[in-house]
């Protein structure tokens, strides 16, 4: 609920277009999501000799565990024979049986990228020729099964728990103190405290099979358990343990010590160490996420997790205040209502959170997209258009609200009036009442003593027993006129057809503010549309590269060779430029494993496109310099899928061909 007026949405909707604009029109690299940009051997390529290691390239860093990369054969059956391991930036390896029979193989990968997230998928290759493979690639997502439902539902509630708890404390100390003693109030900042509590240990539990094998019987596996405390995420969610620690502490003040303190000035002072402590516990628990989800990694980390921080503390300040109000109207006592200025300062947080999420908003959606088409072109940015719509409707609800808060300000000193007068009023006639119920008690007293009906019954026991049961039934009458009043308070105040409006408007705003979370909550798990087109556009570039060098300009092949004797181990590289039909320069390189050029006595290569029978075409290389040859007019007369063998003599006896497939023409 905000006090948004039409020259103020103008204004904001403005400001808004004119910082996106500012900000989308320069997008520098960023990662979050890590994502496959390169492998060796590519996808669906087709190679003649079995290579030694498969190789994967990421977008960013990942976390590795002993299964993260399996190549299994055509049965099924893993091939792999040791641990993947690094071996440059963000490349990452596992060797492979030697002598692999022809076929198709399928390479799994399941890695936690840097933001936390779980990145899994496929691909296959084929060595000589494809094949059937009994191995299935298809539907390899993280998120599915049950554990991924439900750690998905964990962070759920723990975003819902941390908004309940923070906005609706805040709401109590910011617009609302009475409402310390409203017993409905405090069950609902308590209910948020548990939820968030619970969903953490919850997610520490499921975290491990999550990032792992997705089973449900790994979820209490202890040894998981010890390996997720070690993680960045186990870390976030510990700390958040912590710091609910001291959260429960915050509340039982608010809602014990603060609610019965009456000293005006004590009470001051304990308000403003509540408002500072609050803040440090709340801005804590924020960022337990933004340390360990996208705005820890990628462009301006430093920025993006102090403004990831701010973002969450305005979503609980406006969506959790939003919920006490909520409660406050529909479930607080009828002599201790929400009041029209309590609503009215709500009004003003509620506009700060507002302008605070358009500003961080738009910094973190130019962060993740980095670029107006991706709103369009990526999962991401077809959710953030649905946040946006979702805001948008919220807000125009806010408006509403707002008018209803402006019509119930001007009606409850009316209202307040006629209640005290009408409340004045009855006290007298329930005094009146009650000094005739005495006297009708006393006169019956008496005309039951002189009836006689109980002669054995002494005058001073009489009066003694009368006594209390007149006291209990004054009691009981007493009660009973209390809960009268207050039933006929609870009518008038929901009667009041503005504060029947309000109630309304704000529980529209509520149910707009569930959907708008559960949105947000898939956003978090979401790959950034930044990451999405960089990854698209890295694996094209890749494709292009092997199956299509005329897109560069330029073919490079690289292929170790082992002669068997000695010094016989290298690597040779092909480079065909333009890698066109017609005439191309090509050179040869020659280079000892640690990367130093060395001169061989004899380097041929020969071009053979099987698919048309044309070839072998052989090409000897003049020799330019040391571990370089080179030859020009290299004629290749079509496109296709060409052969290129390299022979590789490294003495009069030692010498071997290797062979790679390239895409030219």
């Amino acid at each position: 609920m905000t006090q948004t007026i039409a020259p103020r949405v103008r204004t904001l909707v403005l400001l808004l277009l004119a910082a996106a604009c500012a900000l989308l029109a320069g997008a520098g690299p960023a990662s979050a999501h890590a994502a496959v940009t390169g492998s060796d051997p590519g996808q669906g390529a087709v190679v003649d000799k079995a290579p030694a290691r498969i190789t994967l390239t990421f977008s960013e860093q990942v976390a590795l565990s002993d299964d993260s990369l399996r190549v299994l054969d055509p049965e099924g059956k893993r091939v792999d024979t040791a641990k993947p391991a690094n071996v440059s930036g963000t490349t990452y390896a596992v060797p492979l049986h030697s002598g692999l029979p022809d076929g198709t193989y399928t390479v799994a990968y399941q890695v936690v990228s840097a933001d936390s997230h779980p990145v899994a998928g496929a691909y296959t290759f084929s060595i000589g020729a494809p094949s059937k493979t009994s191995v299935s690639v298809s539907g390899q997502s993280t998120d599915d099964g049950v554990v991924g439902w439900l750690y998905g539902f964990g962070r759920y509630v723990s975003y819902a728990g941390f908004i309940v708890m923070a906005g609706g404390a805040a709401f109590v100390l910011a617009c609302w103190r009475r409402g310390s003693g409203v017993r409905p109030v405090q069950r609902f900042v308590v209910s948020g405290w548990v939820a968030l509590t619970a969903s953490t240990l919850a997610l520490l539990l499921l975290r491990g099979s999550f990032t792992g094998s997705g089973k449900v019987s790994d979820i209490f596996d202890l040894s998981l358990l010890g390996q997720v405390l070690q993680t960045k995420s186990g870390a976030a969610l510990v700390s958040r343990l912590l710091l609910l620690a001291a959260a429960a502490l915050f509340i039982a003040v608010l809602f014990g010590a603060y609610d019965k303190r009456e000293d005006a000035e004590e009470k001051r002072d304990l308000t403003f160490g509540l408002s500072i402590g609050g803040v440090v516990v709340a801005a804590g628990l924020a960022a337990s996420w933004a340390m360990s989800e996208h705005a820890s990694v990628g462009l301006q980390a430093g920025i993006a997790m102090p403004v990831d921080v701010l973002h969450l503390l305005a979503v609980a300040a406006w969506l959790g205040g939003l919920g006490a109000l909520l409660v406050a109207l529909y479930r607080g006592p009828a002599d201790t209502p929400v009041d029209a200025p309590a609503v009215r300062r709500f009004s003003q947080v509620a506009f700060g959170s507002v302008l605070a999420l358009i500003a961080t908003g738009t910094y973190q959606s130019w962060r993740q997209l980095g670029s107006w088409s991706a709103f369009t072109d990526t999962r991401y940015g077809r959710l953030l258009l649905a946040k946006i719509a979702l805001v948008v409707v919220l807000v125009g609800v806010a408006w509403i609200s707002r008018r209803w808060t402006g019509r119930l300000a001007e009606t409850v000193p009316a209202e307040a009036s006629a209640v005290r007068e009408k409340e004045r009023v009855g006290a007298r006639a329930d005094g009146g009442g009650e000094t005739a119920d005495v006297g009708n008690a006393d006169v019956s007293a008496e005309g039951e003593g002189d009836t006689g009906l109980d002669t054995d019954e002494q005058p001073g026991t009489e009066s003694a027993d009368t006594e209390p049961a007149d006291s209990e039934r004054a009691a009981q009458l007493a009660r009973q006129q209390a809960a009268r009043d207050a039933a006929q308070r609870k009518r008038m105040r929901d009667a009041d057809p503005d504060r029947f409006g309000l109630r309304r408007s704000v529980l529209a705003e509520a149910g707009i503010a569930v959907v708008l979370l559960a949105v947000t909550t898939v956003l978090t798990q979401t790959e950034p549309g930044r990451t999405e087109q960089e990854a698209k556009a890295a694996t094209a570039a890749s494709a292009a590269s092997s199956a299509d060098a005329g897109a560069s300009g330029a073919l490079t092949l690289n292929m170790p060779f082992d002669t068997g004797g000695k010094d016989g181990k290298g690597i040779v590289t092909i480079d065909v430029d333009p890698a066109r039909v017609g005439g191309n320069e090509m050179h040869v390189y020659v280079e000892r494993p640690n990367g130093r050029a060395f001169d061989i006595p004899e380097v041929k290569v020969e071009f053979t496109l099987k698919a048309k029978d044309i070839g072998p075409l052989p090409v000897v290389p003049d020799h330019i310099a040391t571990g370089h040859w080179s030859a020009n007019g290299v004629q290749i007369p079509m496109a296709g899928d060409w052969q290129v063998d390299v022979t590789v003599r490294t003495s009069d006896i030692d010498e071997v061909t290797v062979s790679k497939n390239a895409q030219i023409g």
